[in-house]
């Protein structure tokens, strides 16, 4: 994996800072997603920061529905949002993979009181194989759909059909949240034979060296491969049950992790004004 440019990682860092001070909150975690994190990024690839953030108490006690997302545009290949401390434990307790992959990104900019190593402690009680697996599975099918089908196809695209389906391969064989590196759950998969591994290990030279990757004829053996075990896994995923999962452990986390008010806590009370 390239590594993340130190410039760029001090301007992401300033970034979160500048994030803090302007909502009032409390970056938790801060991590890279998407293709960095995976370890395929092209010399373009944006820059995916996203992070769990905690107001203060008294956000939480509002009669009203807040907002429990921050996100900015795009600016110099930088993408940047988060979610709110509360939405993310809700997310993570009906399995929700997108959070279970942030909290093993292998990129972190930024950590604080442990959150993310308390996180993953209590990540096989929240583990939702059903929900990973058709996740995964939606992911994989619609982009071989729509990019791999057709002649002719874009070639990167093998990679967002690849991770997913591997994924599911995982979860299926070792009954565990997969990693969220590319190159992890590619050498633990048993089904890939020595022909296809050859394609395939060419193609993540190219993607690694930023070889620009565009149109191309379809890659026969890959895409064989790819159709045989979404069929596989759209007949597995039928047998899966769902679990039933507690939710006293979160609110305990929740509960740790917002930082305090001393407004609340010195419980003050304030007159509106006559109009």
């Amino acid at each position: 994996m390239n590594p993340i440019p130190p410039n760029t990682f001090s301007e992401i860092q300033q970034k979160l800072k500048e994030v803090e001070k302007e909502h009032d909150v409390e970056v938790l975690l801060a991590i890279e997603s998407w293709s960095r994190a995976w370890g395929f990024e092209s010399k373009d690839s944006d820059f995916d920061i996203r992070f769990i953030y905690a107001h203060k108490i008294d956000y939480y006690l509002s009669i009203w529905k807040n907002r429990d997302v921050i996100d900015y545009p795009i600016v110099d290949l930088i993408d940047i949002n988060g979610w709110d401390l509360k939405k993310a434990l809700q997310l993570f307790q009906k399995g929700n993979p997108s959070f279970s992959e942030w909290i093993k990104s292998p990129i972190i900019y930024s950590q604080k009181s442990e959150f993310r190593e308390k996180v993953l402690q209590i990540e096989d009680t929240y583990f939702s194989p059903i929900s990973h697996i058709f996740h995964y599975l939606s992911m994989g099918w619609r982009n071989y759909r729509e990019y791999l089908k057709q002649e002719p196809v874009k070639i990167k695209k093998y990679f967002y059909v690849l991770r997913p389906i591997l994924a599911c391969l995982w979860i299926d064989k070792n009954g565990t949240p997969p990693p969220m590196e590319f190159q992890k759950l590619y050498e633990d998969c048993e089904l890939i034979s020595p022909e296809l591994r050859n394609e395939i290990d060419e193609l993540l030279k190219k993607k690694r060296s930023w070889v620009e990757m565009g149109k191309g004829n379809k890659i026969p053996i890959l895409n064989d491969f790819l159709e045989e075990q979404i069929t596989y896994i759209q007949n597995k995923a039928k047998k899966y049950n769902n679990n039933q999962i507690p939710t006293d452990i979160l609110d305990t986390v929740f509960r740790k992790y917002i930082p305090s008010d001393e407004k609340h806590t010195q419980n003050t009370w304030q007159t509106p004004n006559n109009r």
